[in-house]
């Protein structure tokens, strides 16, 4: 079925909410023909190479690290079915090799990130706003499991963002928008069947709302 307009899924949430896990269960609903996911992380400014000290103390947390305007570029191209390409951001891991994304545009368009309600232009396309909420204790406990693993950093380096640059970003970027979301997801277990029921529930709607 083609539609004259995506239908635009915002989901956002503070680092640790689990919306990682949450899109991964929810695109499991539909096919790659039905659905396409923009990471507002993949549009973080490219810094170059950093020592470890420069990472630890920049604030990545900020709607200023990211490269706005191709964002806004690339959503608008899709609202217009159009396919995009973009380098994946790498969190300036110099270990991982970006690959090339294409992202074809479908029937439903979910934009992602911390910052997706804040941007102006972003924000006015949303036809349905997710916001996917965790108790600080369990976001961090989520958000030092990863980033130890997988961006390879300290635990003291973790702690520091979390302090200085994590929660006032959250305060003052994301929270403002929680009350005015279409849905409020509370996400502090990590109970597999919270979850499933939940990316049910929205996609069994959605799919009726969209005749899909």
């Amino acid at each position: 079925m083609k539609i004259d307009k995506p239908y635009v899924l915002g989901v956002a949430g503070g680092s640790g909410s689990g919306k990682t896990f949450f899109l991964n269960c929810f695109l499991n609903h539909f096919t790659p023909e039905e659905v396409c996911l923009v990471s507002q992380d993949d549009y973080y400014i490219q810094m170059g190479e950093m020592t470890p000290e420069q990472n630890r103390l920049h604030n990545f947390d900020l709607p200023t690290c990211i490269e706005v305007n191709q964002f806004e570029k690339d959503v608008y191209d899709l609202l217009n079915h159009k396919t995009v390409h973009k380098k994946e951001y790498t969190f300036n891991n110099p270990n991982a090799i970006p690959k090339m994304m294409e992202i074809k545009p479908a029937p439903i368009l979910i934009l992602e990130g911390l910052f997706i309600y804040h941007y102006e232009k972003i924000d006015a396309i949303f036809d349905s706003r997710i916001f996917i909420d965790a108790a600080a204790e369990i976001a961090l406990e989520r958000r030092l499991k990863r980033d130890l693993l997988e961006r390879g950093y300290s635990e003291d380096d973790v702690m520091y963002k979390w302090d200085n640059h994590v929660i006032p970003a959250y305060n003052r970027f994301l929270l403002p928008h929680r009350n005015r979301c279409d849905k409020i997801i509370e996400n502090s277990t990590n109970e597999l069947r919270h979850i499933l029921d939940i990316t049910d529930e929205i996609s069994t709607d959605l799919k009726a709302k969209l005749n899909l």
